[in-house]
C-alpha cells in the first residue's frame, strides 16, 4: 500500500482539500480520505485530477501529422487526405509501427492522458500479404504501450469492404482485409499475453457501417459476446457528409439510425466521430448510454463537420476524447476546440456550462475522464475507492495555473493550456511521468528520429 497526499483533489463529487489518496499493490484506490495532514505520505506536488483517455487513436498517423498541409485539389477534403495517408503507410513495418506509437504514447502521458483506446486496422504486410503471425502489428502496439507505461485498450478493426454495397478492397485497403472469423483468430492469440495486466483491454472495432456488411457485423458480435461479454465495440459513424449520402442510398437510412435500428447499441459501445448526424439522432444516442467518442482537432483538421454537442449535453449523453489522426497529442486542445466549434456554431459562450456544473473546464475534464474509461472498458476516469489508480499531477506553479484553485485551476488548463503543464502522472499506481518528462522519453525519441528520417527519405 502506497499513500499519496495532495493540497487539492478533483474528486467526483468535486474538490477537496488534504486529501490522502491510497494505492494498494495492484493499482487500485483503496481509499481516499480529505482532510488530512500530510504524515508518512508521498507529497504528489500538486493538484491532482483523474487521468485522460484518449478514446480513437490510429498511432500510426502521428509519424505523418503536417504532411497532407500542401493543397492537391481545390476541393482538398477528408478523401483527398485519406490518399495522402495511404500512401504513407505504404512504407510502415512492425518495428517502425513501435516506433510511432511509443512515441506517441510518451507525448500522451506527458499531457495528461493515462489510457488509449488503439482503433487498430494496419494488420498485413504491404500489398496485403499476411504476416506469418496475423497479431504481428497488433504486438507492436502493445509492446509500444507496455514500454511507455499507457494503459491501452486494443481495438482489431474488421475492414472487409471499400464502400457500401460490398464493394472490394482497393490497393493499399487490402492490408486492413479481415473477416469475422480472422479478427476473433486475432482475439484469441492476443488472449493469453493480455490476461490478468488490468493495463490492457481488448475489444473490436468494425471500421463502419461502409467497410462491413451487416451479416459481417451481426457474426462479429455474437464472437466477441462469447469471447468477453463486457468487451468495448468501436465504430466510425457519420464522420463526412458522403458516407450519409451513400448510406441514404444504400439502405435509406442515416448511418446512426441504422446502427441505431438495427444494432444493440448500448453502454459498452462507441460511435466515433458523429459530425454529421441529425439532431432525433443525436437524442437517440444520448438515450443509448453509448458513449460519443469526439476528435475535434481532427474533425477540423480535415473539414468533417461539427457534432451537435449542445443537443447532446442537454439530453445528458456521454461522451469522450480522441486524437485520431494526432495533429495533437493534449487532451486540454481537444476539449478547447470541443467548446469553441459549439461557440462558433451557436455565437454564444460557455456552452458546456450548467446552473448545476458552471465551470466549463470541470465539466469537460471529469465527463470526457468518464465518459473516456467508459469506452474503454477501464475501471477509472475518478478518483475513487475501486478505481484504478491514473491520476495527473498538474504543475501549479506554472504561468497559466499559478494562484488558481478549483474550477478556476481547470479552466485555466483547459483554456490556457500548452504542453508541460503536467508535472506527474501515474498508470495504475505507477508514475510514468516524473517533472514533465516521460522516464524513457529520451530512448524513445531517438528511436523514432531515426524512424521518421527513414520514411522522410
Amino acid at each position: 500500500m502506497k499513500s499519496v497526499f495532495a493540497e487539492q483533489v478533483m474528486l467526483a463529487d468535486g474538490w477537496n482539500d488534504n486529501v490522502t489518496i491510497q494505492i494498494d499493490d495492484q493499482g487500485c484506490i483503496a481509499a481516499v480520505r480529505t482532510g488530512q495532514k500530510p504524515g508518512t505520505a508521498e507529497q504528489a506536488g500538486g493538484p491532482v485530477i483523474p487521468g485522460m483517455s484518449n478514446v480513437h487513436s490510429h498511432a500510426f498517423q502521428r509519424a505523418m501529422a503536417g504532411l497532407a498541409e500542401r493543397i492537391g485539389s481545390p476541393e482538398d477534403s477528408f478523401w483527398t487526405w485519406r490518399e495522402v495517408m495511404y500512401s504513407f503507410l505504404q512504407r510502415l513495418d512492425p518495428d517502425q509501427v513501435h516506433a510511432i506509437a511509443a512515441q506517441l504514447y510518451a507525448e500522451m502521458l506527458s499531457n495528461g492522458y493515462t489510457s488509449v483506446g488503439e482503433f487498430h486496422y494496419l494488420h498485413h504486410a504491404p500489398g496485403g500479404r499476411p504476416y506469418a503471425r496475423s497479431t504481428e502489428m497488433a504486438f507492436a502496439l502493445l509492446r509500444a504501450a507496455a514500454e511507455t507505461g499507457i494503459a491501452i485498450t486494443l481495438l482489431p478493426s474488421l475492414y472487409a469492404y471499400s464502400g457500401f454495397g460490398d464493394a472490394p478492397l482497393r490497393g493499399t485497403q487490402t492490408r486492413f482485409a479481415t473477416t469475422p472469423e480472422s479478427l476473433l483468430g486475432m482475439l484469441r492469440d492476443l488472449r493469453g499475453t493480455c490476461a490478468g495486466n488490468p493495463e490492457i483491454r481488448l475489444g473490436v472495432a468494425p471500421h463502419s457501417l461502409r467497410a462491413v456488411n451487416p451479416a459481417m457485423l451481426k457474426d462479429l458480435l455474437a464472437g466477441v459476446d462469447a469471447f468477453d461479454r463486457t468487451a468495448p465495440i468501436h465504430i466510425h459513424v457519420a464522420q463526412i457528409i458522403k458516407e450519409v449520402n451513400d448510406c441514404l442510398t444504400w439502405s435509406e437510412k442515416r448511418p446512426a439510425q441504422w446502427l441505431l435500428d438495427n444494432m444493440p447499441v448500448d453502454a459498452r459501445w462507441c460511435l466515433v466521430h458523429c459530425t454529421n448526424v441529425s439532431t432525433p439522432e443525436t437524442e437517440k444516442l444520448a438515450a443509448s448510454g453509448a458513449v460519443v467518442g469526439l476528435c475535434p482537432t481532427t474533425g477540423a483538421n480535415l473539414g468533417d463537420g461539427t457534432f451537435p454537442f449542445a443537443r447532446y449535453r442537454e439530453k445528458q449523453g456521454r461522451f469522450a476524447i480522441g486524437g485520431d489522426i494526432h495533429v495533437s497529442q493534449t487532451p486540454v486542445e481537444e476539449l478547447r476546440w470541443l467548446e469553441y466549434n459549439q461557440r462558433l456554431a451557436l455565437r454564444r459562450r460557455n456552452i458546456a456550462a450548467s446552473e448545476s456544473s458552471p465551470s466549463v473546464g470541470t465539466f469537460l475534464w471529469r465527463e470526457a475522464a468518464s465518459g473516456g474509461a467508459q469506452a474503454l472498458g477501464r475501471k477509472a476516469g475518478s478518483i475513487a475507492p475501486g478505481r484504478r489508480a491514473d491520476l495527473v499531477v498538474l504543475d501549479g506553479a506554472h504561468i497559466n495555473l499559478a494562484g488558481r484553485r478549483g474550477d478556476a485551476l481547470l479552466d485555466s488548463l483547459v483554456f490556457c493550456g500548452s504542453e508541460r503543464m503536467v508535472r506527474h502522472a501515474m498508470v495504475g499506481g505507477r508514475w510514468v511521468v516524473r517533472d514533465g518528462h516521460h522516464l524513457e522519453e529520451g530512448a524513445i525519441a531517438a528511436r523514432y528520429a531515426k524512424v521518421r528520417s527513414a520514411l522522410m527519405a
